[in-house]
C-alpha cells in the first residue's frame, strides 16, 4: 500500500473521470449516429479495414484528412466490431487520461492539494468531456497536445533525455492527428531559445530537446508526407483542407443573422457552383489540392471586396472562441437536444464556462512568477488565438486549450488559498512583517534622540 499510495490520487481522478464520460455516452450519446466529419472518419476507417486504402470512396485515396484518428478507429473496429460506441468508450479513456495529466501538472506546479482540485474540476468540466462522445479528433488531439506540454515541462525540470524522446514522439502524433500540429517543432525551438537565454536550462539541454523533438516529428510525419506526394504530386505535410475552412469562414452568408453568423458555413451553401465542380465523381484524390486552391482564391476574393467588414468579423472570431457551447449538429447533445441528460449537460456548460474563463484569466496574472514553467502553454494559447482570428472562432477550436484553462484556473485558486511564495497570503504576511518593522523603528527613534540629548 505504501508503494501504491503515490498513485492513488491519479487513479482516483481517472476513475471518476471515466465514470462521468461513460455515463455521458450511455445517456446523452445513446443511439449516436456519426454525421459530417465523424461520418468521414468512420468511412475512412472502414475502408482501411476492407481494402487497406485511406479512402472515403473505394480506390480514391485521400489527402484531405490527417491519418491518426481514422487509423485508431480502424484498429478499434477491427478488434471489437464496427460500432461507434467502442470508439467513444476509447475516447472516454483518453479524456480521463487528460484529467490525470491536469492533476499531475497542477500538482507539480502548485502542490498536491491544488492538483486534486484541478483534477476534480477537469472531471466535471463539461467542455472536457463533451468531445469524448463523438467521432471527431478533438479528444485525442487535446490529450496528445497536453501530454506533449507536460513532457516538455518535465524536460525543463529534469533535463532527462527520456522526456525529450517522449516529447518528440508526442509531437509527431499531434502532427498526424491534425495538420496544424506540424507547427509544434517551430514553437519548441522558440521555447528552447527563451529558456536557455533565461538560464532555466543550459544551451546544450535546450538544443538537444529542440533537435530531438524536430527530428522525431519529421521521422513520424515524413512517410505520410511522401505518401501524399506520390498521390497528389505536391508537397502536403499532413493534409489539405485550409481552403474549405477559409471559404466557409469568408463568404457572402457569414455576416447574415443566424446560428452560424461569424462562424462557418459549408462551401456547398456559400458557393454551390464552385463546390459542385469538386463533388463526387467530379473530384477524385488528384484534384483535392486544386479544390483547396480554388476555395482559398474564392475566400481571398471575398475578403478583398469586404475589407470594411473585416475588423468586425475578426473581432467576432475572438468573441466566438469564448462561446460556452459549440453548435455542431452531430455533437450528441445537439443530436438529441430534448433529452433530460442533454439539457443537464447544456445547463452545466452555461453555469461553469464563464466562471472558469474568469478564473483562468486571473490565473494568467496570478501565476506570472511561474512563467518559466508555463511558457510553452502561453505559446499554445497565443497560437490558438491567432488561428481563430485567421480562420474563425468556435468553442470547438478552444478544445485543445481547455485543460490549459483548467490549469490556469487552478493557479488562481493556489494564489488565493496557499501560503507559498508569491501567493496572496504570502504577500499579506510580507506586508505585515514590513509594517511591524517600520513601527518598531518609529518607536525606537525618539529614544535614540533623547539619548543623544542626554549625552
Amino acid at each position: 500500500m505504501k508503494r501504491l499510495s503515490p498513485y492513488l490520487p491519479a487513479a482516483g481522478v481517472f476513475c471518476l473521470a471515466l465514470i462521468v464520460r461513460v455515463v455521458y455516452n450511455l445517456t446523452v450519446g445513446r443511439g449516436y449516429t456519426p454525421l459530417y466529419d465523424s461520418f468521414v472518419y468512420q468511412e475512412i476507417a472502414l475502408n482501411l479495414l476492407r481494402t487497406r486504402c485511406f479512402c472515403q470512396v473505394a480506390n480514391a485515396p485521400l489527402t484531405g484528412r490527417a491519418p491518426l484518428w481514422p487509423a485508431v478507429i480502424a484498429v478499434i473496429y477491427g478488434l471489437l466490431g464496427p460500432k461507434n460506441i467502442y470508439a467513444r468508450l476509447f475516447l472516454s479513456c483518453v479524456g480521463s487520461g487528460t484529467c490525470v495529466l491536469v492533476y499531475l501538472f497542477a500538482r507539480d506546479l502548485f502542490g498536491r492539494r491544488i492538483g486534486l482540485v484541478a483534477g476534480i474540476i477537469a472531471v466535471i468540466y463539461p467542455n472536457l468531456f463533451i468531445y469524448d462522445g463523438w467521432l471527431y479528433s478533438e479528444s485525442l488531439y487535446t490529450f496528445l497536445l497536453f501530454a506533449f506540454c507536460y513532457t516538455l515541462f518535465l524536460v525543463q525540470r529534469t533535463s532527462l533525455a527520456r522526456w525529450m524522446l517522449i516529447s518528440g514522439i508526442l509531437a509527431g502524433l499531434v502532427s498526424l492527428t491534425r495538420p496544424n500540429g506540424v507547427i509544434m517543432p517551430v514553437i519548441v525551438i522558440a521555447w528552447a531559445i527563451v529558456i536557455a537565454w533565461k538560464k532555466v536550462v543550459s544551451w546544450r539541454v535546450a538544443a538537444s530537446a529542440a533537435v530531438i523533438v524536430a527530428g522525431l516529428t519529421l521521422a513520424l510525419v515524413g512517410p505520410w508526407t511522401l505518401r501524399n506526394y506520390n498521390i497528389a504530386h505536391q508537397l502536403i505535410p499532413v493534409a489539405t483542407g485550409d481552403g474549405t475552412v477559409l471559404l466557409g469562414a469568408y463568404n457572402h452568408l457569414i455576416l447574415d443573422p443566424g446560428p452560424y453568423q461569424y462562424l462557418w458555413i459549408r462551401p456547398t451553401l456559400t458557393n454551390p457552383q464552385l463546390a459542385q465542380a469538386y463533388l463526387g465523381r467530379n473530384c477524385q484524390s488528384y484534384c483535392e489540392t486544386q479544390r483547396d486552391a480554388a476555395y482559398k482564391a474564392a475566400a481571398s476574393q471575398w475578403i478583398s471586396g469586404h475589407l470594411s467588414n473585416m475588423p468586425l468579423l475578426l473581432a467576432m472570431h475572438v468573441v466566438k472562441l469564448w462561446t460556452p457551447a459549440t453548435p455542431e449538429g452531430d455533437l450528441p447533445m445537439n443530436q438529441f437536444p430534448t433529452r433530460l441528460s442533454s439539457r443537464a449537460v447544456m445547463a452545466l456548460i452555461n453555469i461553469l464556462s464563464y466562471p472558469l474563463f474568469i478564473l483562468a484569466a486571473f490565473g494568467l496574472l496570478a501565476t506570472r512568477r511561474k512563467w518559466r514553467e508555463l511558457l510553452f502553454i502561453y505559446g499554445l494559447i497565443a497560437l490558438t488565438f491567432a488561428e481563430c482570428i485567421y480562420y474563425y472562432g468556435s468553442s470547438r477550436f478552444r478544445a485543445p486549450i481547455e485543460p490549459m484553462l483548467v490549469l490556469l484556473a487552478a493557479g488562481a485558486i493556489w494564489w488565493l488559498v496557499e501560503k507559498d511564495s508569491g501567493t496572496l497570503r504570502w504577500l499579506l504576511n510580507e506586508r505585515k512583517q514590513r509594517g511591524g518593522e517600520t513601527t518598531d523603528n518609529k518607536e525606537q527613534q525618539p529614544i535614540s534622540e533623547n539619548n543623544t540629548v542626554m549625552s
